[in-house]
Parts: C-alpha cells; structure tokens; sequence
C-alpha cells in the first residue's frame, strides 16, 4: 500500500486565487449618470460632492432644505476631494469595528486602497485572525480542523505508520462535509473582520507533513485564504449595503471614473498543527 506524499493540496476552491478578472475587481468603470441613474448615488459623502468636485455645506447638501438656494459649493481640486472622500470613508469605518485587535485594520486597508495601486494586501493581524478562527472553531459538524482530525485517525495505516495514498479524497470530503473558514459571525460585526474580509473568495489546503510513530500522529496543516477588497454592482444593489455612506463612497471611488481607486487582493495564512491518537481513532 502507497504511502500519501506530503506536502499534499487537498482542498482548493472552485474560485480561483488571484482572479483579477472577478465582478468585485472592476473599477472605473461607470459614468456619473450610471452612478446616479441606476444605482442611485447621489448623495454620496457630507464633505465633498464627487461629481462636482465642490465642498458640501448645509446649503448644497442635496437633502437640505436649503438646497440650490446659494448655488453650489466652493469648488476644490479633483485631489481635495480625493482626500476629503478618503477621509469621510476611513472615519464612517469606526461604525463596524468597535472593538478589540482588529479593529484598526479596516483604516489600515481603505488607506492601502489611497495609496497601493491595487497592490495586494498582507497584514499579521489579518493570518492571526484566520488561525484564532480555525482553532476556536469547535463545532464537529462545521470545523474543517475537527472533520479532517477524524479523517486522518480513522483512515491511517496504524500497522505501517502511513497514511494511504489511495485514502486521499477521504480528507478532502472531511474538508467539504465542513464550513471553510469566514468572518460572518456575530462578533465580526463589530470587531473588524466583518467589515474588512466577511466572505471569503478562494481557500487552498494543504497538509505539509505528517508523522505517525507510537501509535500517534502528528499533521501540519496550511491555510492559504484570499478575499477581495472591491465592491460589485449586486453589493451596491442591496438596501444594507447603498443605506450606508460608508458604502456608498467606497462604490464611487472604486467605480467611477473620475476616481477609479484600484480594488485589491487581501491575502492570510496559517498554519495549525493536528494531533491525535490510536484509541481516539476507533470507530
């Protein structure tokens, strides 16, 4: 019996890693009419009006009731604007990250987004929260860490001290009988996550190594997760989203084309350790 060869991919999802060709990636690419024709983006910051490139006041807001009765607003350079409308954004982002470590990085990516190019996106605190996430995932029908500690101990050659080859797709059915790893709990409302990763767009496992010996086991196991920091007309499409300004400046920066502000890719890792036993293995 052939022994599996480590490192080992397990698991990729059907979206693919680096996929700049996604829906959520485009920028640019709308006109001011689109913007407020079919998406309804006309009162987008309380600051600088983008399309006019001019300073609101409680005159030229368009919900005022004071509105048009003084003309428009003192007109500003199209980089002025860029940065008032970058500075409203990073401030409306303390709405959905209150709390704890996390919670200055959603600042930390809208100024990646100013300043990167569409660069992508790597941050400690971003590869600490994806493995907080894993090892504190205790749920045995959803943990993918949990599913595939049970597929290695049943499945291993305890005999030869092997695991076999010809068992492989059994550790990835673990893997698809459980929930990948995504930041749409309750608490990511409000700690940073939610805001700055949620869903996730692709995820790669793969297991580095693999000992058996003494009748216990001992598996590296490496996560590799890619989110997009961009927005796609169905996120702007949805009430949660076009309700608040936050959105509603973020979608114009990215996609009109006065601004077309380069979304980008956010990039995590980890890597866990699973250990298990003969006896925990017996079915």
């Amino acid at each position: 019996m052939a022994a599996l060869q480590f490192p080992c991919s397990l698991f990729k999802t059907q979206n693919r890693m680096d996929d700049y060709g996604a829906k959520d990636m485009r920028c640019g690419d709308l006109t001011e009419a689109q913007l407020k024709s079919h998406y309804r983006l006309v009162d987008v910051s309380t600051r600088a009006n983008p399309y006019t490139l001019t300073k609101i006041t409680p005159f030229t807001q368009p919900q005022s009731m004071f509105h048009g009765s003084r003309g428009e607003g003192e007109k500003i350079t199209r980089q002025q604007c860029t940065n008032s409308l970058f500075d409203e954004f990073r401030d409306l982002s303390r709405l959905f990250s209150i709390y704890g470590p996390y919670k200055h990085l959603i600042e930390k990516m809208i100024t990646h987004m100013q300043y990167g190019n569409g660069k992508p996106f790597r941050h400690m605190l971003l590869d600490s929260a994806l493995k907080v996430h894993i090892l504190s995932d205790n749920s045995t029908e959803n943990s993918t860490r949990l599913l595939l500690k049970e597929a290695i101990g049943v499945n291993i050659d305890w005999p030869n001290n092997v695991y076999p080859a010809e068992k492989k797709a059994l550790l990835r059915d673990a893997i698809l009988d459980g929930k990948l790893p995504r930041f749409d709990r309750f608490q990511d409302n409000f700690n940073g996550m939610g805001i700055t990763v949620h869903d996730t767009w692709a995820t790669h496992i793969t297991i580095k190594s693999l000992q058996v010996d003494n009748d216990r086991y001992r598996a590296v196991v490496h996560y590799k997760v890619q989110d997009h920091f961009g927005l796609d007309i169905e996120d702007i499409g949805k009430l949660q989203f076009n309700f608040f300004r936050f959105f509603r400046i973020w979608f114009v920066l990215q996609r009109c084309n006065k601004f077309a502000f380069k979304p980008f890719m956010t990039n995590m890792e980890s890597t866990i350790e699973i250990t298990g036993n003969r006896n925990e293995s017996k079915k």
